[in-house]
């Protein structure tokens, strides 16, 4: 698959949700996002930018219940999208990490895109709400993502801090290990799928 077709476009509909998203694994870190939550779509701008993304995000979710629903729901988006973006995986590096740091805050990512999910989540939070996003959903949403995307994903904050920073960074990083592990393979396995068993 050429670089410039890994591009998916999701939908989904429900009771509690409606969601549109593109998303460009060979992007230019543009974004343009409207979850109804602020805080959440600065953190996904973060995403976007540092792991030169492209991504379109409208959503029309039950916020008058709480922020739940339509956090929970674009992680399933995303992870979906992710998961065609780089279709059968062929040529991609597979593996990412970074290690990355904000003010005091140091996060550690970790991806591997195996098709089989696992999330590992440590960040030791200590207020309720970011802004409008309840705190919790930070695990939330990189746990709908990695299920539904079939990556193993490892996020530890590893110097606590800033509850913001922490937030911040963990979703930096993530966007920079996943732009390693999406991206293209230039060396001897260029065309091959990066697996001892020929397949992801």
């Amino acid at each position: 698959m050429e670089r410039r077709d890994r591009i998916s476009e999701r939908s989904r509909v429900t009771s509690e949700t409606k969601i549109n998203l593109t998303f460009n694994v060979d992007g230019t870190g543009s974004s343009q996002l409207h979850s109804g939550i602020p805080f959440f779509d600065h953190m996904l701008s973060g995403f976007a930018k540092h792991g030169i993304f492209d991504m379109t995000l409208n959503v029309e979710g039950d916020l008058e219940v709480d922020c739940h629903h339509t956090i929970e729901d674009t992680g399933i988006v995303l992870g979906e999208a992710i998961k065609e973006a780089v279709g059968d995986k062929r040529g991609i590096k597979r593996y990412g990490h970074f290690i990355l740091p904000m003010d005091e805050t140091l996060v550690l990512c970790a991806i591997d895109l195996s098709g089989r999910p696992y999330l590992s989540f440590e960040a030791p939070f200590t207020v309720d709400t970011l802004g409008s996003m309840d705190t919790e959903m930070v695990r939330e949403f990189f746990y709908t993502v990695s299920y539904s995307a079939g990556m193993n994903l490892h996020l530890k904050v590893l110097t606590p801090g800033n509850n913001h920073h922490m937030a911040e960074a963990l979703f930096k990083a993530f966007g920079k290990a996943l732009d390693m592990a999406s991206s293209k393979e230039t060396r001897a396995l260029k065309d091959e799928v990066m697996s001892t068993k020929g397949s992801l």
